[in-house]
């Protein structure tokens, strides 16, 4: 293995999305994962899903029966983390909680990513993305102020809330144990990353510089100059000329220099803004405009879709996009200057690596027949 992270060695416990994401951002940084699908579970993984690529391995165990959790606590033995998605308490009793992890290796690093934490009055609750968000106040600022607030997909709670803290806490918790000698819990809850990543506004709000009205600030599509337009395909470009020196770029690309207009940041005037850029944006197509403004520094970018971003021409000569598997899909970041990932490699078939995993732990072939044989019965 190479990358920043060879030579760490990870359980994933099976789930759906951040812990997924945060086992991948692992594997392309250099970790050896190795996922334990649950036999019974309830969940598909996708063979081309690009959240499960890089795995070392994968192997699907019934972890209601004590033979699969016995699986799971000889890989803890040897191994630096292990991560799950489970309800507080469920895996406390399935026997695979962190003192179970701890009793059997001291120095392991248990990350546990739950929407609510591992305790409060919602802890036990079902929830999603989108309740996350709500209830960290992250959610309520978004869209505008006619309408109820979007969905930003779930890439706010799910991803950027969950999986990457989980990542963030994992590493803090591996770099504080070269100190320690011991592992440590880490609690990853995606309401309260939903919070932390709002920390920008509460100190705008504290400085009485955004308010809780949608659609009323600088960065939430109030501001003209911080926004998108419709162009004469029916497409859109996203504009974000903030600072005065790059407003006077996209006033000149859009040939409205010494046209009397009212000032950048005269709020009164942002109403007369927008319509005068709305209506210069829909005199070209998107892609002409991003040819227009390239090479400027009015922050003018077009508006692509997902299958459109890997063909452009930035992201292509940084080959920010990778086929995997004859899926197009992002490359590992960030990047290293020495370290280099190994680079992405496909999905493991789901538990398709179960005997060559398990003789490694030093089971019989007899073992090794009835634990396969036993993930494979109904649940």
């Amino acid at each position: 293995m190479s990358g920043p992270l060879a030579g760490v060695s990870i359980v994933e416990i099976g789930s759906i999305g951040p812990g997924p994401f945060a086992a991948m951002v692992f594997a392309d940084l250099g970790a050896l994962v190795v996922r334990v699908e649950r036999s019974g579970g309830g969940l598909t993984a996708a063979p081309m899903d690009p959240l499960l690529r890089g795995r070392a391995a994968s192997i699907t165990l019934d972890l209601k029966r004590p033979e699969g959790v016995e699986v799971v606590l000889r890989l803890v033995e040897r191994s630096d983390v292990l991560i799950e998605g489970f309800r507080p308490g469920v895996a406390e009793r399935l026997g695979i909680g962190p003192d179970a992890a701890a009793a059997r290796n001291p120095r392991i690093v248990y990350g546990r990513i739950t929407g609510w934490g591992q305790d409060g009055p919602m802890a036990g609750e079902a929830g999603h993305d989108i309740d996350y968000l709500a209830v960290a106040g992250a959610l309520h600022p978004i869209g505008t102020s006619d309408r109820p607030p979007p969905p930003p997909l779930n890439l706010v709670a799910d991803f950027g809330g969950g999986g990457m803290l989980l990542v963030v806490g994992v590493l803090a918790a591996l770099i504080e144990r070269q100190s320690s000698g011991v592992g440590q819990v880490v609690d990853a809850a995606m309401v309260e990353g939903s919070a932390l990543l709002t920390t920008m506004f509460h100190g705008l709000t504290a400085l009485g510089l955004w308010t809780d009205r949608r659609g009323d600030n600088l960065l939430d599509g109030a501001a003209p100059f911080y926004r998108c337009y419709a162009t004469a395909d029916d497409r859109y470009v996203a504009v974000g000329a903030l600072e005065p020196r790059f407003y006077a770029a996209l006033l000149d690309g859009l040939g409205l220099t010494g046209e009397d207009l009212p000032g950048q940041y005269d709020r009164r005037g942002w109403g007369r803004l927008q319509e005068r850029f709305a209506a210069a944006f829909t005199t070209r197509t998107r892609d002409e405009w991003a040819a227009h403004f390239a090479g400027t520094d009015a922050c003018v970018a077009p508006v692509l879709a997902l299958a459109e971003a890997p063909g452009d021409a930035h992201m292509s000569a940084r080959d920010a996009f990778v086929e995997v598997d004859g899926v197009m899909q992002p490359s590992p970041a960030p990047r290293f200057s020495r370290s280099t990932g190994p680079g992405p490699s496909p999905a493991r078939p789901a538990g398709g690596d179960a005997r060559a995993l398990l003789l490694d732990l030093g089971y019989r072939p007899d073992e090794i027949e009835e634990l396969i044989q036993g993930a494979a019965r109904p649940a």
